[in-house]
């Protein structure tokens, strides 16, 4: 099996190594990641500058774009154009849980990979940033292990659990020794709560600056969600799916007024 690897946090992440050492058991691992980190960068492409390859050593290069732009670099020049079986965007450092999955350039990388077709898992180490270990102590060892067993557990059953095309699976796995966790599950989709306050700063020109980003204030206290099986011990597996339309909404609507709204 050929796999190719990314995620937002660079090339140089602990993630990132972590993740290809535990892979490598499975098949040929290449990596294709950001230069530099591009955590919470979405889903963007690069369409107006041009982009750079980097060769890092063995199967493993640095791009100077997003990670939506590795994959497609990645696919259509490191692997010309001949599709890998598999992409897993990881090791991201901090979950991505509830509508995180929306910023996440993680997740990002996943989705692109999806979108042409290609199987595809996003793999996230839960963090707590309130009280953050040093990174050598963070165990992305654990959510490694993790991502194999999920891969895993997906090969061995995709007779009877067939993966829809166009689908993402996004792990989450808690920042603890592998053999304190609590198992592996499946989860839906949560919410995670953020703070809306934005910092003002002014410069030494007396110019106004600003710094966006919330304070993470806990999640909707849901059971059975990848934030509440995270929160308990667990691993969580959750299914994500391209397509983002609300269908019990869409039926009432067509059933309501045979699809259509007047324009009088």
């Amino acid at each position: 099996m050929r796999i190719l690897v990314c995620n937002d946090d660079s090339v140089h992440a602990h993630g990132i190594h972590a993740l290809v050492k535990s892979l490598q058991k499975l098949g040929e691992v290449i990596t294709v990641a950001p230069l530099e980190e591009k955590s919470t960068t979405g889903h963007s492409l690069t369409l107006h500058k041009p982009l750079r390859i980097l060769k890092m050593s063995e199967n493993m290069y640095g791009v100077s774009g997003s990670p939506a732009d590795c994959i497609h670099i990645g696919v259509s020049e490191i692997f010309k154009n001949k599709k890998p079986d598999l992409v897993v965007s990881g090791i991201n450092r901090g979950a991505n849980l509830g509508q995180d999955v929306y910023y996440s350039g993680t997740v990002s990388a996943a989705r692109e990979a999806a979108m042409m077709g290609i199987p595809s898992f996003a793999v996230s180490l839960a963090i707590d940033f309130k009280r953050p270990p040093p990174e050598k102590e963070q165990n992305y060892e654990s959510a490694a292990k993790t991502a194999v067993k999920v891969i895993q557990f997906f090969q061995k059953n995709k007779k009877d659990l067939i993966v829809p095309p166009q689908t993402i699976i996004n792990i989450n796995v808690p920042d603890l020794p592998y053999k304190k966790l609590k198992g592996i599950t499946f989860a839906r989709q949560g919410f995670r709560h953020y703070s809306s306050k934005i910092l003002k700063r002014r410069d030494h020109r007396g110019r106004d600056y600003f710094w966006v980003g919330g304070e993470y204030l806990g999640f909707r206290k849901e059971v059975g969600t990848d934030c509440d099986v995270v929160n308990s011990g667990y691993a969580a597996i959750t299914p994500l799916t391209l397509d983002t339309t609300h269908h019990a909404l869409l039926a009432s609507c067509l059933e309501h007024v045979d699809g259509q709204v007047s324009l009088k």
